[in-house]
């Protein structure tokens, strides 16, 4: 085995392992996290979870080759990103990919669903979004 190879198998496991105990945010940043405010140099995405009625496996989250954690069922991330294309991957048993162009001071929901560990991500119009995420899901930390 070469170098390269022992090296990301070492990394491998030992990453999913981390992300495996993503942690919930307090309930305060999960109460600022559901105004839904952006910051004007910023965009920020919202990716959910509302798959919480069956069984449905974790799903590592990945933004423009950044590790953001491990998804769960009735959760969401908010990341603050610059205004540019984003690229968004899950890992489970297949990867699910989005590219997004997204522009300063705008919010952006993207629903993700993992079912039997097939990861699809899906667009959201603010306005739905804004309804169902304060209900559904629960912040975790990034």
């Amino acid at each position: 085995m070469n170098c390269r190879l022992r090296t990301v198998a070492a990394i491998v496991p030992l990453m999913l392992a981390a992300c495996a105990s993503t942690p919930e945010a307090s309930p305060e940043r999960d109460r600022e996290a559901k105004q839904f405010v952006s910051q004007p140099g910023s965009s920020t995405l919202y990716v959910y979870r509302t798959d919480g009625n069956h069984r449905s496996d974790d799903s590592l989250l990945w933004i423009n080759g950044r590790l953001i954690g491990a998804t769960l069922p009735l959760t969401f991330f908010k990341v603050d990103l610059d205004p540019d294309r984003q690229n968004l991957s899950s890992f489970g048993v297949d990867n699910g990919v989005l590219a997004l162009e997204t522009r300063p001071g705008e919010a952006y929901f993207i629903h993700l669903q993992v079912i039997a560990g097939h990861s699809r991500f899906e667009t959201v119009a603010p306005e739905q979004a804004r309804l169902e995420l304060p209900d559904c899901c629960g912040l975790l930390e990034n």
